[in-house]
């Protein structure tokens, strides 16, 4: 008998104990998190919970390692996700593994500007310490390869715009995804399109939308000239835009345009081929899609820089000519923008 009575002492006491265990690791896993003002907490790969846990709690976060593990073992359809996440003040380990399942990864932003090269992206991309660079020191073509675009050559083949990205995403990520978006903006423009237009597809349009957009200095401007450069297509008359011919210089260009540069011979001196150059010479936005595949309307043939981001737009050669004696007085500058002249 008193055997007994000892036994049911002791499985009382364990009941207790069990209890007392239960109730710990309640408190513990619904308490909020230990933490005073919103924190960011990085899953990496190969993190298991028992790893975020012994982490949390060497940081003072949770009480125990423990407390993880449990709400884990009752919890196992929440699997935790590689990322980066904020954690808040009001959260307990419950929301914190449904944040970690959840994907929600705090993103950050980069902005992908109008009038610059597929090179140009590569280092904003390089500047930015949380995106893993893997097309630095590749050629256009060998990153045209490399992200299997659908043109031989990746200059303008990206849409600028701002783009929100996660750590540790690679710029060939971030760059498909401007390109696919590029190729959206691109094709829904171009159903717009006019018969009469000399343009014979996408790709033409896409290239001679990077030229207005480096022409470009009063964004009201963009169908003028688009307009101006349509009109010179029409009539096989040469473009003669000052960008393509300092695109075609590449690296060598010191920053001074001068007349032996616009008889140089390259693919992109408007100065010397007629038509459309091979490539883009720039990554642009939707306003210069839209004024390459809709531009505006003007007899004009000839336009010049005024100095102040505008242009002057003239129908004839003595209009341009007086244009040119006035606002440019002859002198070719590093941001002078294209004059052209008929040939």
């Amino acid at each position: 008998m008193f055997i007994v009575t000892w036994l049911w002492r002791l499985l009382l006491l364990a009941i207790a104990l069990v209890g007392l265990l239960a109730g710990a690791l309640y408190y513990g896993i619904t308490q909020p998190i230990m933490i005073n003002e919103p924190i960011i907490y990085e899953v990496k790969s190969g993190y298991t919970t028992t790893r975020i846990g012994s982490q949390m709690a060497a940081r003072g976060w949770i009480y125990h390692p423990l407390l993880m593990r449990a709400a884990s073992r009752l919890n196992p359809q929440l699997v935790s996700k590689i990322g980066e996440y904020e954690l808040t003040p009001n959260m307990n380990i419950i929301d914190v593994l449904k944040k970690f399942d959840s994907g929600d990864a705090v993103h950050y932003k980069v902005t992908l500007l109008e009038g610059k090269t597929t090179q140009d992206y590569i280092d904003t991309l390089s500047a930015k310490e949380n995106v893993e660079i893997t097309l630095a020191g590749l050629s256009n073509v060998e990153i045209s390869r490399k992200l299997n675009l659908p043109y031989p050559n990746a200059e303008g083949l990206f849409f600028a715009d701002t783009y929100l990205y996660y750590k540790g995403d690679t710029d060939a990520t971030i760059l498909l995804r401007s390109h696919n978006k590029l190729l959206k903006e691109l094709e829904e423009s171009w159903t717009r399109k006019k018969v009469t237009s000399p343009l014979k597809n996408s790709y033409e349009a896409l290239i001679l939308a990077s030229i207005i957009e480096k022409e470009t200095g009063d964004a009201s401007e963009r169908p003028l000239i688009s307009k101006v450069f349509y009109n010179r297509l029409k009539k096989n008359i040469r473009l003669q835009t000052d960008p393509t011919v300092i695109y075609g210089l590449g690296e060598s260009f010191d920053g001074n345009l001068k007349r032996t540069h616009l008889r140089q011979k390259t693919p992109y001196n408007t100065y010397r081929i007629f038509g459309l150059p091979p490539t883009p010479i720039a990554n642009v936005g939707k306003e210069s899609i839209d004024a390459a595949v809709s531009p505006g309307e003007t007899d004009a043939l000839y336009f010049v820089a005024k100095g102040d981001g505008s242009h002057i737009f003239s129908r004839t050669l003595r209009e341009h000519n007086n244009a040119v004696a006035k606002y440019q007085k002859f002198q070719r500058r590093s941001d002078y923008t294209s004059v052209p002249k008929q040939q």
